[in-house]
């Protein structure tokens, strides 16, 4: 008991003066702390390559000095490393640098244009079929192999002759009966054929494989997969023609040093440009055009170690190679790999792709000739069908021309498709392929042509819908903007078809939202109600009445105007499958709670927000995933934390109960309902200054009432420690010593149930750390609790010591010990004739007691429990393994004795010099710690009646850890 029967008398006011930091005034100049330290960025750049001499570039970002680079002085490793060799130029080019140089070049058409990669997965999604398809299967030649060991140059030129010709001499087998799916991975087959057998140095067979391949593209059997077998064919004479070129590059390489992207014909050598031509001669060797053509196209690249006119040559004779291609459909696809390989090999000769294009306007009666008539009736399709097959091929051709094209070339081919007859599908894909703002602009002339397009052909609701496209990305002129949206709905509203209906509806919204007021918007709603609703025709068509909602929110992001377009709430009971209806709500609170800037109380926006979080809340269950959860409730709070009903606190309680009946499965929730309720209770104080009249303290006994009910509903028991503690202090704040009680004494009950283990972040933590840090905050506020005139003197204190005493601790943990070193802590500042620190308006112990002896005596008995308890703890540590983990504890004892204690008395003095021994006794202690504590106890000893501490510093020796 001579701990706090000799603690230290405090006067904090002083202390604190003295503890202060002196202020200096500082000029800081330009320089401050927390301004983002400038960076020095140099970009050395050495160039070892023909025709171009050795440069070094420096570029600086500040005149501020980097203090790493100034250090190094320039010379850090990887500049030197980078300055002494260039990889790219020193280094063969592996295959990282092939990629970065293929990369390099198709860029040169730049990242506006969107490349044939994007376009596949769609066309593959969209042009599929039922129907059985065939293939022919190569099956390799075992003469050919054989004869490959010959030594002649003749009997080698023999053999692989031979062997082109055995393609037509049956190698192949023809594979029936074919599911879609079972072609793809037969085509998937072929791919990987081709790679293995260039790999096995097998080039004749890898000819051989891309021929067989090409042949299928004359093939329309089944005529509505053929865009999706074109995609799959391509990507095989992509990768072959890849193979090529990186196969005559990889001869070019002399003294380790490759050719630079720009390189010139003059600087490949002759055994390259022999193997390059050799590749073409073999290519001209097939009979077949289509093959010929599409296998020539593939290595169109290969002509840039010919000659600098190579490309330039071919793509013009190319281009007439298509004109015998008697097939329309083929004949356009052929078109588009043309256009396809040139925009990625020569962008700018734009001349043949023109070219192209005209060649195939000549030819586009074809279409609706005989021979393609008789095919369609034998197939049965119909042309509608037949004339989105199209579709993708003329988008491509029409993208290539008109990227970087000058209006007057776009409005010369708009005119040429005007003179075609029938020419829907040209239109369509005009306005698919142009520039939004050059159809923006022309609105009114496209719908002209829409309207004069024959029906039967290409159906009108989708020229529409390109049209819509097109508006959604560019503003049309100002004028023309309610004819345009009246001359479409015209037509939209008119079809019966509810797939096709919504398909357009869904591009036209976002025109209607982005140019017109909430009634067009409410107009366009209610007609898409109207259509959708009858047999239940939106269960098929979730995702585009997703899209619209997701555009109008889009666009009208003020939720009083929203929540009053008549027909919004409507349209959003058309998700009737829960999950769509989910994932609808949340992107309806997440636009919320990102544009809402002001809290709200309008009931309209209330009433409609309350329906869609208690739609989110009520569907979870329990598979719910836990991050499912989190994201539901994260939402649900940022609406809750927007509503505000100024002074009306009682309102705003109100819509807290009525928040916690709707949202009782979402712990987090509750959580923030409980913290905003705390706040309306401190909002309150604050409004009433600190004193309540009647009305309001039994307003905010109901909010604490609030807190204490909900409390218990929440599993995790951290947050309830937590949450009984916060609350308890709102209600101390509020002059409810009552109910603070209440709180307090359901903390202390709570303490021994809580787990060895918890889990955090989905992992298993041990709760001793967090225990600790809940009671250390526990124990400050006790200090302000005054104790209850029918219990005992510090009851609370006393209930809580008794809890960590029948805590069962982890045998290896020192935080029961770390806790009562605490307690002295708390137990010293309650001995002071003044608290350090008051509640308003709320006596502590120190003004009820005033410092009475009875008190101080209860105190110093609790005090003598707890350090006995922490002495003998120190002799249960004195074995070998636990020597470090006592040196650490009496440590700690000491430096609490040296704040709290009067080490006048000599007791307590002797007590702390024997910690100081133990401390370092069997050579745990740290000796920076020792030594700074040690200054810190010779400084104490300089100040006024302090010099007790020099006595002191005197008995306590430093041994070293030898």
């Amino acid at each position: 008991s001579y701990f706090l029967r000799h603690a230290r008398s405090r006067n904090y006011v002083s202390e604190s003066e003295v503890c202060k930091l002196e202020s200096v005034p500082l000029d800081f100049g330009d320089y401050h702390p927390l301004k983002p330290i400038t960076v020095t960025e140099s970009k050395t750049r050495k160039m070892n390559r023909k025709g171009s001499t050795s440069s070094t570039s420096s570029s600086s970002s500040s005149s501020v000095m980097d203090p790493l680079s100034s250090v190094l002085d320039g010379t850090d490793p990887l500049s030197l490393f980078a300055a002494a060799a260039d990889p790219v130029t020193t280094a063969p080019p592996t295959d990282g640098a092939r990629r970065k140089r293929d990369k390099d070049e198709s860029s040169a058409v730049g990242s506006d244009f969107e490349p044939w990669s994007s376009k596949r997965g769609e066309i593959l999604a969209r042009y599929t079929t039922t129907e059985k398809l065939s293939i022919n299967l190569y099956m390799g030649s075992e003469k050919g192999k054989a004869a490959t060991t010959g030594s002649a140059v003749s009997e080698k030129v023999r053999t692989r002759l031979e062997e082109l010709d055995d393609l037509e001499e049956g190698s192949q087998k023809e594979l029936l009966n074919l599911t879609q799916q079972d072609y793809m991975n037969r085509i998937e087959e072929l791919n990987q054929s081709l790679k293995d057998a260039w790999s096995s140095d097998q080039k004749v067979k890898a000819l051989k494989i891309v021929i067989q391949c090409s042949k299928l593209l004359s093939d329309t059997t089944v005529i509505q997969f053929y865009p999706s077998k074109f995609v799959l064919i391509t990507d095989i004479l992509d990768t072959f023609g890849k193979l090529v070129y990186e196969r005559i590059l990889s001869m070019c390489v002399d003294n380790r040093v490759s050719l630079p992207d720009n390189f010139s014909p003059e600087s490949v050598n002759d055994t390259a440009k022999e193997t390059c031509l050799n590749w073409f001669f073999k290519i001209a060797s097939i009979r077949e055009l289509i093959p010929r053509f599409y296998v020539e196209a593939a290595i169109l690249k290969c002509n840039k170690f010919l000659s600098k006119t190579g490309i330039s040559e071919c793509l013009p004779r190319l281009t007439s190679m298509i004109r015998g291609i008697g097939d329309p459909l083929v004949a356009v696809y052929a078109r588009a790999y043309l256009c396809r390989v040139g925009m990625e090999v020569a962008p700018q000769l734009k001349e043949s792709l023109n070219k192209n294009f005209f060649d195939f306007l000549l030819t586009f009666k074809q279409i609706h000739g005989d021979t393609v008539q008789n095919q369609l009736v034998v197939q049965c399709v119909e042309i509608p069908l037949y004339l989105t097959l199209y579709s993708p091929a003329i988008d491509w051709i029409l993208q290539c021309i008109a990227y970087h094209a000058p209006d007057v070339l776009l409005t010369e081919m708009m005119e040429r498709c005007k003179m075609l007859g029938n020419n829907a599908l040209l239109l369509n894909s005009v306005m698919s392929a142009f520039r939004a703002e050059f159809i923006a602009a022309r609105s009114m002339d496209f719908i002209g042509m829409i309207k004069e397009c024959d029906e039967s052909g290409f159906p009108k609701h989708l020229l529409f819908r390109s049209l819509g496209l097109n508006l959604a990305l560019a503003d049309p002129p100002e004028n023309d903007r309610l004819q345009i949206l009246n001359e479409a709905w015209k037509v939209i509203t008119k079809l019966k078809n509810p797939q096709d209906y919504i398909n357009c509806a869904e591009v036209w919204v976002e025109y209607t939202c982005r140019h017109f007021t909430k009634r067009e918007v409410n107009t366009v709603l209610a007609d898409v109600i109207k259509h959708m609703t009858p047999d239940r025709a939106f269960e098929d068509a979730y995702p585009q009445l997703q899209s619209i909602i997701q555009k109008v929110i889009t666009y009208i992001y003020d939720f009083a105007l929203l929540f009053s377009v008549e027909k919004f709430l409507p349209f959003l009971d058309m998700f009737q499958k829960e999950s769509v209806r989910v994932e609808v709500c949340k992107c309806i609170m997440e636009s919320f709670i990102k544009h809402q800037q002001e809290s709200t109380k309008d009931p309209v926006i209330l009433n409609a927000l309350l329906h869609i979080c208690k739609t989110m809340h009520d569907s979870v269950n329990a598979l719910t995933l836990e991050d499912e959860k989190r994201l539901l409730a994260g939402l649900i709070n940022g609406f809750i934390k927007m509503v505000s009903f100024g002074r009306d606190f009682e309102q705003q309680l109100s819509f807290y109960v009525e928040a916690r009946s709707m949202f009782c499965n979402l712990e987090p929730v509750l959580v923030q309902l409980i913290h905003s309720v705390n706040q309306l209770a401190m909002e309150t104080r604050r409004v009433m200054k600190g004193n309540h009249s009647r009305k309001t303290a039994a307003f905010v006994r109901a909010c604490v009432a609030f807190c204490f009910i909900t409390i218990p509903s929440l599993s995790s028991i951290f947050t309830r420690l937590n949450l009984y503690l916060h609350s308890g202090q709102v209600a101390l704040a509020n002059q409810c010593l009552s109910q603070a009680d209440a709180f307090f004494k359901a903390a202390v009950s709570l303490v021994p149930e809580v787990p060895k283990m918890i889990s955090v972040d989905g992992k298993m933590r041990p709760s001793d750390a967090f225990l600790l840090e809940f009671l250390c905050n526990f124990f400050s506020t006790l200090l302000v609790v005054p104790d209850h005139p029918e219990q005992g003197v510090l009851f609370l204190v006393r209930g809580l010591l008794n809890v960590i005493q029948d805590y069962t601790w982890e045998d290896n943990s020192d935080d029961k010990v770390r806790i009562y070193t605490n307690v002295l802590h708390l137990l010293s500042a309650m001995t002071q004739e003044a608290f350090i620190y008051h509640i308003d308006k709320v006596d502590s112990n120190d003004t009820l007691y005033g410092g009475d002896s009875k008190f101080l005596a209860e105190i110093n008995k609790l005090s003598e429990t707890v350090v006995s308890q922490i002495l003998d703890h120190l002799k249960t540590l004195g074995k070998e393994e636990t020597l470090k983990r006592q040196s650490q504890l009496a440590l700690y004892f000491f430096n609490t004795i040296l704040a709290h204690g009067d080490l006048r008395n000599n007791r307590l003095n002797q007590l702390s010099v024997n910690l100081w021994n133990l401390t370092q006794k069997h050579g745990f202690a740290d000796t920076k710690t020792m030594v700074k504590t040690l200054e810190y106890i010779k400084r104490r000893g300089k100040q006024p009646e302090m010099s007790h501490f020099t006595d002191l510093a005197l008995r306590l020796p430093l041994q070293s850890r030898t």
